[in-house]
């Protein structure tokens, strides 16, 4: 088994047209970023999980998770007001045919 830097995402990221395929890909990407960008809080919580994972062994999906929350920190899902429609009174029942 790899171990350290060498060791493969499970499921390869993909960002400005690169793809980030081992922990080392994602750490160069990481060191790569402008200084206002590296500094922000979602990105170095990415570098803390990348760390963690590259230093105690942990599973590699930690680290893709913070980079992948890092990369989408900006996305805000759009909010549907109505939310879900209930379903009740829609289906009828046999006997009410």
């Amino acid at each position: 088994m790899t171990k350290g830097w060498a060791r493969p995402f499970e499921d390869l990221i993909e960002v400005d047209g690169r793809e980030l395929v081992t922990l080392l890909d994602a750490g160069q990407y990481i060191a790569a970023l402008p200084k206002k960008e590296h500094d922000v809080p979602e990105w170095r919580a990415a570098m803390e999980a990348l760390l963690s994972v590259v230093e105690r062994g942990g599973p590699t999906l930690f680290a893709r998770i913070g980079i992948m929350r890092a990369l989408n920190r900006h996305y805000v899902p759009e909010l549907n007001p109505k939310g879900k429609d209930p379903h009740w009174g829609q289906r009828k029942l046999k006997r009410d045919e």
